[in-house]
């Protein structure tokens, strides 16, 4: 019968006073490795396989966390587990001496490290076959008693460092998603765009349609918000010449979560003068492509018995055109909220929540296209009241040049020919604010006069993307939610 926590904790207690007492120091400062786990495996097999080498390498130095122990009277061994994989040792007692009884004081779950050489066991697997054995971590809590397959997701999202020693998928997903990241930014750099650093806490949180969130400077006695976006201040680069520009960073927004949204994500935004919307979709779908083939081996990924292909063009399907093929909605027939909700409703959609003509269009998309686009597609020319910071297009005023990508029914990324009419742009920003005065409830834009002043001083033509690292790792990964791409995920108590 398994003891409780507490009295296990208590006998590994009792274990490193045992091990003090004998003169062991269970926490050392550092220990020297030759190898990882991978790279001493990898080097057996390749003298091995060119029968160069002994059936024995001489000796390799190794370390990692405990993750099997059995004991075999004067024989132990062992499983250990590095940042690289898992490899077996065996312990002697005629080779260890009075080291062996060092194992007495071990447990599932100890940092150990392991020198000597390296054989081949009758059952065939690689092993190091230990001369050395040095305490490099004694841990006071066992692990899981089913950590070799921990399956509570509260537990594996609360306590990621359990989730990551159990399960080798999240150990694949987070080093994934670093891949997925250096790629980008090889990506970017080859395109001749400059990466950039911009404020978090800032005086105004616009750039984007959120809730903020809010906090207090003491030095400046002077309330701050963490930003929602990075726009403004990349597009003010732009203004002062910086042509291609881009950051990956951190926004915070003041929402919901669920399987596509933590309240703080990591997001790729691009700005590049003298491009259009149409110019940022072919590096959208170039950029997307590219990264999946580097990070997955090709342009296809698996999702929810899926597969998405990523290869290009995308298809560009406009946004009104998709509405009414989906809802039977003109949205540029009924310009009045109560005229537009009462077409939604009648379609069958839930408006109890929604108070604006922007909510109900967001909306329908939501709901009735979103979950259609499952290949990779653009859809493009949304209205002018949902983009307030995107340019008019030339064949109808009520339309802007914007694009989102969607993939596996999720919005991946969003775009606009930018703004550069800095009158257009005030009024734009002034309508927000009357309607965030009218609807406080709602996520409107906000004013920031300070940009105003900036494209005052003229921005040239702009085509800007804003890319969801986060959603695009679920892609890359195989994964539907986001918690299992964002390794500290915000969990609700």
């Amino acid at each position: 019968m398994p003891l409780p926590a507490d009295e296990l904790v208590q006998v590994r207690l009792e274990k490193l006073e045992r091990l003090r007492n004998s003169g062991v120091d269970p926490y050392p400062s550092s220990y020297e490795r030759t190898h990882t786990a991978q790279e001493a495996i990898e080097h057996f097999e390749s003298v091995e396989f060119s029968g160069e080498g002994e059936s024995e390498i001489d000796h390799v130095s190794i370390g990692g966390r405990i993750t099997a122990l059995r004991g075999m009277g004067r024989v132990t061994f062992c499983d250990i587990l590095d940042g690289s994989g898992k490899i077996q040792v065996m312990f002697r007692s005629n080779t260890l001496g009075e080291e062996y009884q060092i194992l007495d004081c071990i447990d599932i779950g100890d940092w150990i490290g392991v020198s000597g050489p390296m054989i081949r066991t009758r059952t065939g697997e690689v092993t190091v076959q230990a001369n050395s054995l040095t305490i490099l971590c004694k841990t006071l809590r066992p692990l899981p008693e089913k950590w070799h397959g921990l399956t509570d997701t509260e537990i594996r999202y609360r306590q990621r460092y359990l989730d990551l020693i159990s399960n080798p998928d999240a150990r694949r997903i987070a080093v994934m998603r670093s891949g997925m990241v250096r790629s980008i930014r090889r990506f970017m750099y080859r395109r001749g765009f400059i990466e950039v650093e911009t404020p978090i806490l800032v005086p105004v949180a616009a750039g984007g349609m959120a809730h903020p969130f809010e906090t207090h400077h003491n030095a400046l006695n002077r309330d701050l918000f963490l930003r929602i976006a990075t726009e403004l201040h990349l597009k003010r680069l732009i203004v002062g010449g910086i042509e291609k520009v881009y950051e990956i960073g951190r926004i915070f927004r003041n929402e919901g979560i669920d399987a596509n949204h933590n309240p703080e994500f990591t997001t790729m935004e691009s700005y590049e003068a003298f491009a259009d919307y149409n110019d940022v979709m072919r590096l959208t779908e170039d950029l997307v492509s590219t990264v999946a083939a580097e990070v997955t081996g090709g342009a296809t990924v698996e999702l929810g018995g899926r597969v998405i292909d990523f290869t290009p063009p995308w298809p560009r399907l406009s946004l009104v055109e998709q509405i009414q093929k989906y809802s039977g909605i003109d949205i540029l027939e009924h310009q009045e909220v109560e005229a537009l909700k009462t077409e939604v409703s009648a379609s069958g959609i839930d408006v109890s929540n929604q108070v604006s003509w922007a909510g109900l269009v967001d909306k329908i998309i939501s709901t009735r296209v979103e979950p259609n686009l499952i290949s990779p597609s653009f859809l493009v020319d949304y209205p002018v009241q949902v983009s307030p910071l995107a340019k008019r297009t030339g064949y109808d005023d009520r339309l802007v040049e914007r694009f989102e990508a969607f993939a596996a029914g999720m919005e991946i990324a969003n775009a606009f020919t930018e703004l550069n009419d800095p009158i257009d742009q005030r009024a734009r920003f002034e309508n927000q604010e009357e309607l965030r005065s009218a609807l406080p409830e709602e996520e409107w834009d906000r004013l920031d006069e300070d940009f105003l002043v900036a494209i005052e001083y003229g921005m040239p033509p702009t085509g800007g993307l804003g890319m969801g690292i986060d959603r695009l790792a679920m892609l890359l990964c195989g994964q539907s939610t986001i918690r299992e791409v964002v390794l500290f995920p915000q969990m609700r108590t």
